[in-house]
């Protein structure tokens, strides 16, 4: 998959068949669009391309909003992508002078011009251009003038609840970790650096890694205690991962740590993928130290048991 972040460096062979959109989660509703875009290029022996924004419209236009947490970071959301088969990623650089074109002039200027669309395919509720004006019907109405196909994918459902990026937001915030999982079609993750911590969870027999320098817009799930598996270099392992503010030590301050079932590298500066399969229990204070190990070794027995099944 080729990354393109300016316009000027898109200079594709064939037809040209492009969806547009945040894709924010990469969930089942984006899934169904992605592969329609893929399978269309082929049959059109063309190109499939996906033009999305970044930073998130949202993070631009309301600057002072700091409550939008976004699924996937773009380094996240860009290998998601790639795994399925996609062409061209384009990453066009959100800014106001961006959001003020009108409808027309983005399906002219960007999509006709720039990007010499033959194909576009979008979701039914898809809206664009200056106060999100642009639709569907805008879309529709230019096809003939500028000479380029439509096709509209129909609202996707599960289980009676419209598939979209807050609903799973809203779902891994409130600690419904099951439905943003279901949603997501995949284990929500976090993906970052193992860096140094305060070697709490080794002195209590549970060493952890510590994830830091996440990008500071990136969705943290609900605070509790979770079942997770660990990617490292491509292999996985099993862990236990606290998302909290440990209350025993009373450091009050968040912190995203994991412990690795049955491992001891030292993986200090090295990127690991965490997924989080199953939200096990609320964090808790414990008056004594002991009390929180007891509770752990709990916590790991009973994790153990439920990967072994």
């Amino acid at each position: 998959m080729h990354i393109i972040r300016s316009l000027e460096e898109f200079n594709p062979e064939g037809p040209v068949v492009l969806t547009q959109g945040t894709f924010d989660g990469v969930h089942l509703g984006h899934q169904k669009i992605l592969t329609q875009l893929v399978t269309r290029a082929k049959q059109k022996n063309g190109k499939s391309v996906l033009l999305t924004f970044f930073p998130h419209p949202r993070l631009v236009l309301y600057p002072e909003d700091n409550e939008l947490k976004l699924i996937t970071s773009i380094e996240e959301k860009a290998k998601l992508l790639e795994s399925f088969g996609l062409d061209y990623l384009i990453i066009l650089p959100f800014t106001k002078e961006l959001s003020r074109i009108t409808a027309f002039a983005f399906i002219r200027d960007i999509l006709v011009n720039k990007l010499r669309i033959t194909t576009i395919i979008i979701g039914y509720d898809h809206r664009f251009g200056r106060n999100r004006e642009g639709s569907i019907i805008e879309i529709q109405k230019y096809a003939d003038e500028f000479k380029y196909e439509v096709e509209q994918i129909p609202e996707q459902d599960i289980n009676e609840c419209i598939v979209s990026s807050s609903q799973v937001r809203k779902a891994l915030l409130s600690g419904d970790l099951e439905a943003a999982n279901d949603f997501l079609g995949r284990p929500f993750s976090i993906s970052g650096t193992v860096v140094s911590g305060n070697n709490k969870g080794t002195g209590l027999g549970f060493p952890t890694a510590n994830i830091g320098d996440l990008d500071a817009f990136k969705l943290i799930p609900k605070i509790g205690v979770y079942a997770v598996k660990i990617r490292v270099k491509d292999k996985d392992h099993f862990g236990m991962l606290n998302v909290g503010l440990r209350p025993t030590f009373k450091l009050n301050q968040l912190t995203i740590e994991t412990h690795i079932f049955d491992f001891s590298d030292n993986i200090y500066g090295q990127e690991i993928e965490i997924l989080f399969v199953k939200r096990w229990r609320d964090e808790r204070k414990f008056e004594k130290q002991e009390a929180l190990t007891r509770q752990l070794t709990v916590d790991k027995t009973e994790i153990r048991a439920f990967f072994k099944q």
